[in-house]
């Protein structure tokens, strides 16, 4: 049997990457796990279920998870507007403490199935300033998970991975394709409408059109309204 992974899918170009990279680069059992966190649009959450079911994970599951209710982000608080213009320092969609959740979760979860990683898709080069895609922040937090579980304690921890760290966008979409990933698939817009076609204006998007640009592909992003790729 191969080895087990759980893999961060948030339904956006990365993390679809990521989940693609276990499966058919490193031959693991990819169990796929989202986040109904208070996010502003369900999009992303139907393109993670499309891209699990496409890739072939073993399974995928979605987990509540009330982070709207504390506030603090653009992404889970209406009342503050997604930026549209790039900005300085950390931005207003930066949601708290978001990715040490996350990955909290996931290492509880890699336990219970006996998994010896968990795939993350941070990434550290095409960002958007958030303190916990660092590489310094995973090599933190795997410190962390070392000493706080089982599996590290007896010798055998769950190791973080985090492929696409230190990729460029165009590079990330370029291994994509080359896995065959369908990036019509993926949302990766803060503001996506209910269909997951996205604004072609916030950060995520301006992100993800200029590397496709870069990789010197069509830009597979469904863009609502008069917008195109």
């Amino acid at each position: 049997m191969s080895a087990r992974a759980v893999v961060l899918l948030s339904g956006g170009m990365d993390s679809a990457t990521c989940l693609a990279l276990a499966l058919q680069r490193d031959g693991l059992q990819a169990h796929a796990l989202s986040f109904d966190y208070g996010q502003r649009h369900r999009a992303e959450l139907q393109a993670a279920a499309a891209v699990a079911a496409a890739l072939g994970a073993k399974e995928h599951r979605t987990l509540p998870l009330g982070l709207g209710a504390l506030g603090g982000s653009a992404l889970t608080d209406s009342a503050i507007a997604v930026p549209e213009a790039p900005g300085a320092g950390i931005p207003v969609t930066y949601v708290p403490a978001r990715n040490t959740v996350f990955l909290a979760l996931a290492l509880a979860w890699a336990e219970v199935l006996d998994a010896d990683f968990i795939y993350a898709g941070v990434n550290a080069v095409d960002y958007s300033g958030y303190p916990d895609c660092r590489p310094e922040y995973i090599a933190a937090f795997q410190a962390m998970a070392n000493l706080a579980t089982r599996r590290g304690v007896e010798g055998q921890p769950v190791l973080v991975r985090t492929p696409l760290i230190g990729m460029s966008k165009a590079a990330i979409i370029r291994a994509g394709l080359d896995l065959g990933i369908d990036y019509r698939l993926t949302v990766s817009c803060y503001q996506a409408d209910a269909q997951g076609a996205a604004c072609g204006r916030c950060d995520a998007c301006r992100l993800r059109r200029a590397g496709f640009e870069a990789a010197g592909v069509a830009d597979a992003t469904r863009y609502r309204g008069a917008q195109s790729g």
